[in-house]
């Protein structure tokens, strides 16, 4: 039997169908509304986020380091340069594996643990974006190999940079110094702006003492790149400011004498004009080639520089200090002119002993017998030990300190370069803070033969000689003559103010000056600039290292052994009627201050001659005997030999620091 259909309701049908497509309209259009909403919201109130967000995936911007300012010497011969170089970078947020790559990097280029340590601490230091240096100064063979197996290191990349250059090496390295790579310390203290994108930093001499200067601004550029964030275009470029140029007052060429005249003793040697201050030469013997340190020195270099027994990282002009020996005598005999304690032709009786009555030890002249009746220059001259033993007594170690003080010693001389020794002045104030035995007479009339406690660098005696020559006029040493800020011509150097005149009366220096005239013209001096052109005014000075343990004089007159107990010095300055330039040289082993250290002066003055368009005079082959005979000196202690030397009784020698000089001339080594 068939079933029945039912009939249908067309009108609920509709009913229902409207209902049904109007909530389905509802609904699209709820939904149309949240979307057109959303893409508000997405597009418009936040539009300049997105815009700053798809930017930033596509442009990333770029630090340019400025170049470093060039060094100049005072006639424009380059010294510290800039040179193109690649380095390899690395971006660490493109690495996927740090770990890895850095295990398998060193199968395309060569990284040493010096590099990867180095680029560790730099890492911990720098944001994830920002490229690190992993290898400096790469070769064409290293970048071609990286070029082939690039594809295997995502976010290492080899970029273009510039890089310091010494020219000279190890002649200017105690002087302008050297750079060396920013470390996590020198990221602490240095202006993170400021040092952006650069790898270097000023390390030691004017490179450190001028870092400001120097370094210049960095720039920066926006780079657009793609999906491995490899550059495609430059956008936009802000150039750096580079650092200014340095141009100093030494002389290329009386730097290289003043270091050959050495021969590769250990010593040093410092040329001053006094007209200014400006310092002619600053060289330290033995020295290092300074390009070793800029992209990272090897161990084996560096182990093989501070173990040298010469040690020729140490500079020996800035802050060496050794005791000057008779090379103050000028200095102390100006001072007993001007506190009226003499006059010029006051005499002395050198009989070859000075003895303080009540004191069983007596303290030696420089030869056997002494020199006889002696005045002011005739003591200069022959260099009289018993003249300044009394000069010393009746002065005082206060008024001598005090005097001492004035012309520099004791004291840092204000050069414009970092690290520089102060020296020991002797002083009751200096001896307070060491000993509580007080002062002795006895250690008053060695301070007046530059032994003791005395100990002055180079640099210091150098001052002093430029003080001297330029009739008292003190101007601080400067290294920098001028700067591309300061002046259009290097010529016209930066001002350096004069300190007030030490000498009121011009026949007090001119007493000084005929005194050490006479050393060059008939005493120590006089083989070492016969032939001379101009008139030279000099000083010796054998500083002895060690105390003598008996009365008798020590008659070994065997070069070697004397080389091996004394420090030899030469001051001079010329020409006398107007210096222009004043030197201080010193041999850390010489056996006598003029017949070593005088040739090293001469072949300065020689070049500074020749610089300023002078001839230099021939050396003549034979020397005419010296006018001044002279006795074999016996050594003199130095100050570095405290615990090595006998403490005296008050009712001796008493001494703090035994030093005793009386047994030996202070000084001077003339033919022995």
């Amino acid at each position: 039997m068939r079933k029945r259909r039912s009939i249908k309701d067309a009108r609920s049908e509709v009913s229902l169908f409207r209902v049904r497509a109007l909530v389905g309209f509802v609904l699209i259009l709820i939904g149309l509304s949240v979307m057109v909403s959303r893409y508000v919201y997405l597009q418009v109130q936040r539009n300049d986020e997105f815009v700053t967000r798809s930017d930033n995936n596509r442009v990333k911007p770029r630090a340019i380091p400025p170049a470093r300012g060039l060094i100049f010497d005072r006639n424009g011969v380059l010294l510290a340069d800039n040179v193109p170089a690649f380095r390899l970078e690395v971006v660490p947020e493109q690495v996927p594996d740090m770990k890895a790559m850095l295990a398998s990097i060193g199968s395309v280029i060569p990284v040493g643990e010096d590099d990867i340590d180095a680029f560790k601490k730099q890492l911990k230091q720098s944001r994830r974006f920002e490229s690190v240096p992993l290898k400096l100064r790469l070769t064409e063979d290293e970048i071609d190999r990286f070029a082939v197996n690039r594809w295997r290191f995502p976010g290492l990349d080899v970029v273009p940079y510039l890089t310091r250059r010494y020219p000279y090496g190890a002649l200017f390295a105690h002087v302008i110094g050297y750079v060396g790579r920013i470390d996590a310390d020198d990221l602490n203290r240095l202006d993170p702006v400021r040092y952006k994108g650069t790898t270097h930093v000023g390390r030691s001499g004017l490179e450190r003492s001028y870092e400001d200067m120097l370094h210049g601004t960095p720039g920066y550029e926006l780079v657009e790149v793609n999906a491995d964030g490899r550059t495609q275009r430059v956008l936009e470029t802000h150039p750096p400011v580079p650092g200014k140029n340095v141009y100093l007052s030494i002389d290329v060429r009386v730097q290289r004498a003043a270091t050959e005249a050495f021969d590769g003793r250990p010593g040093a040697a410092v040329a001053i004009d006094p007209r200014n201050g400006q310092v002619l030469a600053m060289v330290s013997v033995p020295s290092f080639d300074p390009n070793l340190f800029v992209n990272g020195i090897g161990h084996a270099d560096y182990q093989s520089l501070t173990e040298a027994v010469d040690r020729p990282l140490y500079n020996r002009a800035l802050r060496g200090v050794y005791p000057p020996g008779s090379t103050v005598k000028p200095f102390l005999a100006l001072g007993g002119l001007e506190y009226g304690l003499r006059r010029p032709e006051d005499t002395v009786l050198s009989t070859g002993e000075f003895c303080i009555p009540g004191q069983s030890r007596c303290y030696r002249d420089d030869k056997r017998g002494g020199d006889g009746t002696v005045n002011m220059v005739r003591a200069i001259q022959l260099s009289t030990n018993t003249y300044f033993y009394k000069l010393a007594i009746d002065m005082g170690i206060d008024r001598l300190s005090g005097w001492m003080s004035r012309l520099g010693f004791g004291s840092k001389t204000g050069i414009d370069l970092l690290g520089e020794a102060e020296g020991i002045l002797p002083s009751r104030e200096w001896k307070a803070t060491r000993s509580k035995s007080g002062w002795f007479p006895g250690e008053t009339i060695i301070a007046g033969i530059g032994q003791g406690y005395w100990a002055v660098t180079p640099l210091q005696l150098a001052h002093a000689t430029a003080t001297l020559a330029g009739r008292g006029t003190p101007y601080a040493p400067r290294l920098v003559m001028a700067t591309q800020a300061s002046v259009k011509d290097p010529k016209d150097p930066l001002p350096n103010p004069a300190g007030q005149s030490l000498i009121h009366k011009p026949s007090d220096w001119n007493v000084i000056n005929q005194g050490m005239e006479a050393v060059i013209t008939g005493g120590t001096g006089q083989k070492q600039f016969i032939g001379f052109p101009l008139v030279v005014a000099g000083k010796s000075g054998t500083a002895e290292r060690f105390s003598r343990r008996t009365n008798d004089y020590d008659n070994n007159k065997n070069t070697a052994y004397l080389a091996a107990r004394h420090r030899a010095w030469f001051i001079a300055y010329t020409p006398t009627d107007a210096p222009r330039i004043a030197v201080s040289a010193l041999l850390e082993a010489g056996a006598w201050g003029a017949q070593d250290s005088g040739p090293i002066v001469r072949r300065i003055l020689e070049a500074w001659m020749a610089s300023e368009g002078g001839a230099v005079p021939a050396r003549p082959t034979e020397e005419p005997p010296t006018s001044v005979p002279r006795a074999a000196p016996v050594p003199e202690p130095e100050p570095d030999d405290i615990e090595d030397q006998p403490v005296a009784t008050p009712a001796d020698m008493p001494a703090a620091r035994p030093s005793d000089t009386s047994n030996n001339p202070s000084d001077d080594g003339g033919s022995p």
